[in-house]
């Protein structure tokens, strides 16, 4: 009897305090593995909920483990486009997950890394895909670039197709090996 007013108030109480936990749980994520990059463009998508690999044998490693190709996206700090993309659509929870599921995800600081960017430039453009900032490149696990964008918005806007769209493309062409054979770019990666 001493604490039935409680009762209510608890009651009221408990849905607030489990929407609270439920929501530190959505937006909190393990650092990926750019956590220990200097740089400060790989440093600042360290805590996105894309499991982003920096640029290295690992990632091409792990792709040939899972057979999928690898996502890149080159980017830098004073690039509006690429901030843009990083915000909406690869902190997009939904995005990530399932990036996170169908690729392994590379990211490269243009600023640090001016002869990979030159390459995958080159090889975008040899392949008539856009070869500007952001980059967004899809590679097999031998090193073979074989489709790409610019900035992708996380939905359909102006008929710019969305992030969702060209991963799918990129997914239905990765499985026609023998097209990627003949429409790609190897790069020279450094063992």
């Amino acid at each position: 009897m001493y604490f039935e007013w409680y009762r209510p108030t608890g009651l009221l109480l408990l849905p607030l305090v489990m929407l609270g936990f439920v929501a530190s749980a959505v937006g909190q994520t393990n650092p990926n593995h750019l956590a220990r990059e200097q740089s400060r463009y790989l440093s600042r998508a360290m805590n996105q909920p894309v499991d982003w690999y920096p640029w290295g044998a690992d990632p091409f490693k792990r792709a040939k483990e899972l057979h999928r190709p690898i996502l890149l996206d080159v980017g830098a700090v004073w690039c509006p486009w690429c901030t843009l993309m990083d915000r909406d659509t690869y902190s997009n929870v939904d995005t990530a997950n399932y990036i996170n599921q169908h690729f392994v995800a590379v990211k490269v600081d243009f600023d640090a890394s001016p002869k990979l960017v030159a390459q995958l430039q080159q090889a975008q453009a040899v392949l008539n895909l856009p070869a500007g900032l952001p980059l967004t490149s899809f590679i097999t696990p031998d090193g073979r670039l074989y489709f790409g964008a610019g900035y992708l918005p996380a939905e359909c806007k102006n008929g710019k197709p969305s992030f969702r769209e060209a991963a799918d493309e990129a997914l239905a062409r990765f499985a026609n090996r023998s097209t990627v054979e003949e429409q790609s770019f190897q790069l020279e990666l450094e063992e």
